[in-house]
């Protein structure tokens, strides 16, 4: 398997694959998802994608450095998982020792599990590195609540959030509520009405946004009825604001704030 065959992150992907060709791959990433979510599987095809000479942003599972990955005998991954309920000092202590030996092959990677549960003296230690990351290195924090993560760590990593199947369900129907009433053009207290029904926590917003931005990209093919009521462009420009919404929710915007505005945008 590859990273590709996360086809419903397809977006997230392609994004993940075009800056690992460009050579633009970031130090530090925080992918976060429900316990459903396979977020250690999406970490470890985001090494492979890292390493892999053969298919160079998605990973070939055929290559040395793919098939090591995949028997967990990579000498240059590092794996930490909690020591009973939490990710400890020592932990992260013995982790950066690692780091900073000069890795066998390319670069050095490390894959923190159950990163939401580092104590915060942890969490202050591996702070230190994600400020002065080793050359080469790149560390992936896995989480289930990011809300545990002290927002000077969060600062300094790319944020990516995995669906679980429940949630692209979910996702998906309440953003029809909601496009739907703003499609038949439902007065203001009635769009609002549909929002606070379908949206009560920052994780429903990152939720409904997913949900929306896949009902938009449904219309681009002519196999939704509804495509003949847009033009390509208003499509593309939906899109677009979906995404600075999501955004402004990661920049810790207020999420009613930040969904509301998208609304009243794409509303017009």
């Amino acid at each position: 398997m590859s990273l590709d065959r996360f086809d419903s992150d397809r977006k997230l992907v392609e994004r993940i694959s075009k800056s690992i060709r460009a050579g633009q791959a970031f130090h530090a990433y925080l992918i976060e998802g429900d316990l459903l979510s396979d977020k250690e599987g999406f970490a470890l095809e985001f090494c492979k994608a890292l390493l892999c000479r053969v298919r160079p942003g998605l990973g070939c599972d055929r290559c040395a450095s793919c098939r090591k990955i995949d028997h967990g005998n990579c000498e240059d991954l590092h794996i930490v998982e909690a020591d009973g309920m939490s990710v400890k000092d020592e932990q992260i202590s013995k982790l950066q020792a690692e780091l900073q030996k000069k890795p066998l092959g390319e670069r050095n990677l490390a894959v923190i599990k159950d990163a939401d549960t580092m104590t915060k003296r942890a969490q202050n230690r591996i702070l230190k590195t994600l400020e002065e990351p080793y050359e080469g290195t790149v560390i992936f924090l896995l989480s289930e609540n990011r809300e545990n993560i002290i927002d000077t760590v969060k600062s300094r990593c790319v944020i990516y959030r995995l669906e679980s199947p429940g949630e692209k369900t979910e996702g998906r129907q309440a953003a029809e509520e909601v496009l739907g009433a703003l499609w038949d053009r439902a007065d203001f207290f009635t769009v609002r009405t549909v929002l606070a029904k379908n949206m009560k926590s920052r994780e429903d917003a990152f939720v409904l946004l997913d949900g929306m931005e896949r009902v938009y990209e449904s219309l681009l093919t002519w196999e939704d009825s509804r495509r003949k009521n847009f033009t390509k462009k208003e499509i593309f420009r939906a899109i677009e604001l979906i995404e600075e919404a999501r955004r402004d929710l990661l920049l810790k915007v207020n999420y009613q704030y930040a969904i509301k505005n998208l609304i009243l945008k794409i509303g017009g």
